[in-house]
Order: C-alpha cells, then sequence, then structure tokens
C-alpha cells in the first residue's frame, strides 16, 4: 500500500513539472525557424550530449558531497539559464553555451531524485513498494509530457513563433526549484564536506576508477555486445526522433484542412496533437515490456528483433519521407517511440542478468556514457546528410549506416 502523504505529492509534482519542456516537439523546428542547418543543429546536440556525459561524475561526486537538494537547485537553475540564453541569444554560440548549461542540468539531476525517493522508502521502511512507487511518479511524468505536447501547441499557435517555448518553460522549472527547497534535509542523503581541493582530487579520482570499470568490462564479449546493442540503439533512435517534426509539418500543410487558419498554425494543431498521442504510446507500451519480450522464445531473441524492427522503421521512414508518403512515416516514428520504451526495460534486464550485482550501477554507468558517444557522433553525420540530401534520404543512410554493424552488436544466450 503507497503511503499518499504530502512528501508523495511532492515527487509526483517534481515529475510533472520536470517534464513540461514546451520545447520538446518543436525543438529542431525552432532552430531551423532561427536559419541553422540541419549539421549546426546535430552539432548542437552533439555538444549537449558530450557536456552531459563529462560532466556526470563530478556533478554526482558533488550531490553526494554537498547534498542532493542542492544539486537539485543548480540542475534548476541551470536549466532556467539555459532557456533564457535560448529565448534572448540567438546566436550558434550562444546556443552552444545554453546547450553546456542544459547538460549541466541533466548532470546535477540525473540519478539524484531516484536516490531521494529510495532514501525516503527506506527510512519510512516502504521499500519493497519502490517498483510501485516510482511507477505512480514516473505516471505523472508521462502525464507531464502528454500535457506539455498541448501546452506548447497552444502557445505557439498563439505567438506564432517557436521561440515563446522556451521562455514558457521557465515558469514550472522555477516552480520546480521552489518545490526542492520544501523537501526535508534528511533526504540530502550522507554529506560529507570535503575542501575544494580534496574535491577535485577525489573528481580526478572517480575519473580513473571509471576508466578502468569501462576497460574491464570489454573483456567480457556477452556484455559488451549488451552494452553496444543498448546504447547502439538508444544513440540511433535520440538522434533521428526529432526529425519527425519537419516531417509533420509538410504533411500538416498538405492537408486539406483547417486552411483558414495559415499553414504555421497548422501545422502546430496537427504537431501538438501528435506529440500529445506519443506520449501516451510511450506511457502504455513502457508498462508493456514484460509481455512483449514474451512473445519471443526468449529476451535475446526479443531484443534483436527489436533491433531490427527499429532500424526497418528509421529506414522505410526514410523512404516514405522522400516519395512524399509522410502519414505512412509519422506511423513508423510513433511505432520507433514504443518500440524503444519496449526495450529499455528489457535491455536492462538483460544486462543486470549477466553483470555481477556489485557492479550494476558502473556497468550501466558504461552503457550511458556508450549512448552518449553514439548520439554525439551520429547527430552531426544525421545533419550533414539532411543538409545534402535532404531528411529522407539521411533517414535511410542513417538506418542503413547503423544496421552495418548489427553482426557486432547482436547478443547472444548466455552460455
Amino acid at each position: 500500500m503507497i503511503l499518499k502523504n504530502l512528501q508523495y505529492y511532492k515527487f509526483c509534482s517534481y515529475g510533472f513539472l520536470k517534464n513540461l519542456r514546451f520545447f520538446d516537439p518543436f525543438i529542431i523546428l525552432f532552430f531551423r525557424e532561427m536559419g541553422f542547418s540541419f549539421l549546426q543543429i546535430g552539432t548542437l546536440f552533439s555538444i549537449r550530449e558530450i557536456s552531459t556525459g563529462i560532466l556526470e561524475i563530478p556533478t554526482g561526486f558533488f550531490a553526494d558531497s554537498y547534498g542532493r537538494k542542492l544539486s537539485m537547485v543548480f540542475a534548476f537553475v541551470s536549466y532556467i539559464f539555459s532557456f533564457i540564453i535560448f529565448y534572448y541569444f540567438p546566436s550558434f554560440g550562444m546556443y552552444a553555451l545554453a546547450m553546456i548549461l542544459f547538460a549541466f542540468g541533466e548532470a546535477f539531476r540525473s540519478g539524484t531524485h531516484k536516490a531521494m525517493i529510495l532514501d525516503y522508502l527506506k527510512i519510512n521502511g516502504i521499500l519493497d513498494c519502490k517498483v510501485d512507487y516510482y511507477g505512480h511518479t514516473r505516471g505523472a511524468s508521462q502525464l507531464g509530457s502528454a500535457i506539455s505536447a498541448l501546452i506548447a501547441g497552444a502557445l505557439v499557435f498563439i505567438a506564432e513563433s517557436y521561440r515563446i517555448v522556451f521562455i514558457a518553460s521557465v515558469v514550472p522549472y522555477i516552480l520546480g526549484l521552489f518545490l526542492m527547497l520544501t523537501y526535508p534535509n534528511y533526504l540530502n542523503g550522507d554529506i560529507s564536506k570535503i575542501e575544494r581541493t580534496s574535491f577535485w582530487k577525489s573528481v580526478v579520482c572517480n575519473f580513473k576508477i571509471t576508466i578502468h570499470n569501462f576497460i574491464s568490462m570489454f573483456r567480457n564479449p556477452m556484455l559488451l555486445r549488451a552494452f553496444f546493442n543498448s546504447a547502439s540503439f538508444d544513440g540511433l533512435f535520440k538522434s533521428v526522433k526529432d526529425y519527425l517534426q519537419p516531417i509533420l509539418k509538410t504533411f500538416a500543410l498538405s492537408l486539406p484542412i483547417l486552411i483558414s487558419i495559415g499553414g504555421q498554425k497548422r501545422s502546430t494543431v496537427i504537431i501538438a496533437a501528435t506529440y500529445f498521442i506519443l506520449f501516451l504510446v510511450s506511457a502504455y507500451s513502457s508498462r508493456q515490456a514484460q509481455a512483449f519480450s514474451t512473445r519471443f522464445k526468449s529476451i535475446t531473441h526479443a531484443i534483436n528483433r527489436s533491433y531490427l524492427f527499429g532500424l526497418g522503421a528509421v529506414i522505410i521512414a526514410g523512404v516514405a519521407t522522400y516519395f512524399n508518403v509522410q502519414l505512412l512515416a509519422i506511423i513508423l516514428f510513433v511505432l520507433l517511440y514504443a518500440l524503444q520504451n519496449l526495450r529499455r526495460p528489457m535491455n536492462v534486464g538483460f544486462i543486470s542478468e549477466n553483470i555481477d550485482s556489485k557492479i550494476m550501477a558502473t556497468g550501466l554507468s558504461v552503457e550511458t556514457q556508450l549512448k552518449t558517444l553514439f548520439i554525439a557522433i551520429l547527430s552531426p553525420i544525421l545533419g550533414f546528410f539532411a543538409d545534402t540530401f535532404g531528411v529522407g534520404v539521411a533517414l535511410i543512410l542513417i538506418g542503413v549506416l547503423v544496421s552495418t554493424g548489427y553482426s557486432f552488436v547482436k547478443v547472444a544466450e548466455k552460455k
């Protein structure tokens, strides 16, 4: 039985506010409105991912040393400054800085809030409810994403500009900042204040340990394939997912409906509605991972087949886009979103079955770093392809490029 007290609603409110990222459904269209090429957009995404990967270790150590509440406050402050720069300073250099600030927010936040929930459950003696408890807070997050798409659509519809979504995102994040300040101090974790020199010395030490663990993981071929299978698919998904936006815009402009409201407003309505459905589908599919995997003779077959399904969806979506069959491309993107949410629990489950529990956290950290590397590499390449050949051909080429490595990431049964 879940204890639905004030702190429970604070946890849920955090998830809801954190996912009110009004820019998500319009990020590529925003950059295009600013006059950026797809290569520049891909480079900005790459900067964000590389920065997040680099900052994860020092910010994680900061949370352990100075408290999780302070870490979460810094996360929200970093996000807010990032949004302000995106709105007020439209230039590539300033947007690169905004991406780094956004990466600070991601790094300060990553894993910190989950640790606070876990501590809360331990303190209250209800740790056995953690799956259900996390499910409730994740449900609030998914609700936030769905509502965010509708609010973002209304904002862009009224303002007739994509820039509005960034300054509007400041509001829920300010609320999230004040919400963090109301969290009880006992959720800070075991704080061990340290000197500045000691802090950086410990950060360097943690970097060395991570590199050592990273290398040691590569001595296990089965784990290596599992990491690359998960990271390469996630990297591909994160790199291509936002290209749904220009496809949706083209599709909306071709529709013989809502003609009276103008082209951009028409595309805004279609994009907001589609992303609202996408987030609902994502919420549902993430809960169906177990049922999906049982349709195959083993989890390894489920992981491998879903990998191929995803590659096929990207390539066929590219073909459909090239031949102006946007509806088919949109449907395939929806399926790709669902597939991503089905695969994630399966990948984590497979890795956990094939790795010592003592180094589970390190293993998942290695997988995260690999995913960051894939996104950092694939995003600029995809952007270059899109500039040179168009979005349709770019999706085909990036899908084919990733598929050439399938034989190296195909997971096998444990012997």
